[in-house]
């Protein structure tokens, strides 16, 4: 689900300066004079216009400052639903793919500061009973595999959602028919077993959607509870994450939201309805804008996590300076490098990013699976993080 958007920065200065101001475009009102000004950077506008261009029907983005959410700008270009022309809204839900991770992976070390889980312990030690720790011919086995590993995707492990048969389920010509499907994270991860590893247990970075599909047991293996009770517990309600969501096989979305649509083949799809459990730990959130900036301005501003566990959370070392433990750095043309993750899944496509202290916070998305270009995503951070200031 995780497609890095590369720092590209010809292409996303040119696409910036192509671009002119259109319609199609709002902000949000602030009622504090001392607050943020609500109007969005022209750049911002420009880079979201870039998005629609090249095939998105809509997409908006949110920036806060200083967690001033109540005053941060909001702009969006192009539109939710295609059939009505409605406009993508500043408290609309969508779904946030695998931007679930970092907060699956806050949980995580959390329970690590509580000493009820280590890094080093190996993944099949700490599952339920009853589910599987190896596949067929044994060559890949969760006993081999630490928390780690699984945290920072070095594990090796098969990803799942590129399994033939069910990519064609889960993306391809079979949707339709399988959208509704029920997939328990247990078949799912029997699925992922019964292939032979990428590469061994620790040897390289590889993507793979089966890691927290994983860790998402181990969470429940050792608090007793599902996943989603404990990230709710100890993250949506501390940090006032009221507008986010687990909704387990639940296909509708919350109100208010718009549409999601697909490419299959030469088709565009609805998708905004689905089974999200093809997803689970791995990508089943439904969230905001607004949730996603206060979520990344908690953890970044260190109130999530202890100081080692930020450390480790932050720690690029064993991927080559690719990916942390459920988070990943950005490295902007200009310089500056912001912390976040991205995530996609049908009909929906979302990135969030922020500075190092959680101090400016970016959340942008566009109503299908993925940008056309890396670039237009992009020109989207270089425009918040990169101009000089409004």
């Amino acid at each position: 689900m995780l497609r890095t958007l590369l720092c590209a920065a010809q292409a996303a200065q040119a696409a910036l300066a192509a671009l002119a101001l259109t319609a199609c475009t709002t902000s949000g009102t602030v009622s504090d004079p001392s607050a943020e000004p609500s109007r969005p950077s022209a750049t911002t506008v420009a880079a979201l216009h870039r998005l629609v261009a090249d095939g998105a029907p809509g997409a908006a983005s949110l920036t806060t400052r200083n967690g001033r959410i109540a005053a941060s700008r909001f702009a969006t270009a192009g539109v939710a639903d295609l059939r009505s022309g409605r406009k993508m809204g500043r408290l609309d839900h969508f779904r946030a793919g695998s931007l679930t991770k970092t907060l699956v992976a806050t949980v995580v070390l959390q329970l690590v500061a509580e000493r009820k889980l280590a890094l080093d312990d190996a993944a099949g030690a700490r599952l339920p009973a009853g589910v599987p720790v190896t596949g067929a011919g044994g060559h890949s086995d969760l006993r081999r595999v630490t928390i780690h590993q699984l945290l920072d995707h070095t594990s090796g492990l098969f990803n799942y959602t590129e399994d033939p048969r069910l990519s064609e389920q889960l993306y391809g010509k079979d949707f339709r028919a399988h959208r509704y499907d029920r997939y328990p994270p247990a078949e799912l991860l029997r699925i992922a077993l019964d292939h032979p590893p990428v590469a061994a247990p620790g040897a390289r970075y590889s993507y793979s959607n089966t890691n927290y599909l994983v860790l998402g047991l181990v969470i429940r293996a050792v608090t007793g509870h599902p996943y989603a009770a404990e990230v709710s517990r100890r993250i949506l309600r501390p940090a006032g994450l009221h507008d986010t969501s687990f909704p387990g096989e639940r296909a509708a979305l919350p109100a208010p939201h718009g549409r999601g649509y697909s490419r299959i083949g030469d088709h565009r799809v609805d998708s905004t309805s689905l089974n999200p459990s093809r997803a689970g730990a791995a990508g089943e959130m439904v969230t905001t804008l607004g949730d996603l900036n206060r979520f990344f301005a908690a953890l970044l501003g260190g109130r999530l996590l202890a100081p080692r566990q930020m450390a480790e959370l932050r720690s690029e070392r064993a991927t080559d300076g690719v990916y942390g433990l459920g988070l990943y750095a950005t490295r902007l043309p200009c310089g500056v490098t912001v912390w976040g993750h991205n995530g996609d899944i049908n009909g929906s496509y979302a990135q969030s990013a922020g500075t190092a202290d959680g101090r400016h916070v970016v959340s942008y998305r566009i109503n299908t699976d993925t940008p056309a270009r890396p670039a237009d995503g992009t020109a989207v951070l270089t425009a918040e993080f990169c101009a000089p200031r409004a």
